[in-house]
């Protein structure tokens, strides 16, 4: 299943209750699901890093949805077909710098 599969399978389960609670709703929880997943993280527990990935990725969805936005389309073009790695500022670029 594809990205786009999924993201159309979880408008249709969940775009009623989402557009009832609204998008400022949903950002809270995305919020707090990015909270569990950097506890999860700092703890290096791979099972709960997973599952709060997995939350992180639904509430994304669902949001994408909301504003009825086609991610994969996108995430396609912006990061494999292009190549944004060049304009971050990593840690390691620090280095070379000093």
């Amino acid at each position: 299943m594809e990205l786009k599969d999924i993201q159309k399978v979880i408008k249709e389960k969940y775009y009623e209750i989402d557009s009832k609670s609204g998008e400022l709703f949903l950002l809270a929880v995305l919020f707090e699901e990015v909270g569990e997943l950097a506890e999860a993280v700092r703890k290096k527990e791979i099972e709960n890093i997973r599952e709060e990935l997995v939350d992180v990725l639904f509430m994304i969805l669902s949001l994408a949805n909301l504003f009825n936005l086609n991610l994969e389309d996108r995430l396609i073009e912006k990061y494999i077909k292009e190549d944004p790695s060049r304009r971050w500022d990593l840690p390691h670029d620090h280095d070379k710098n000093n």
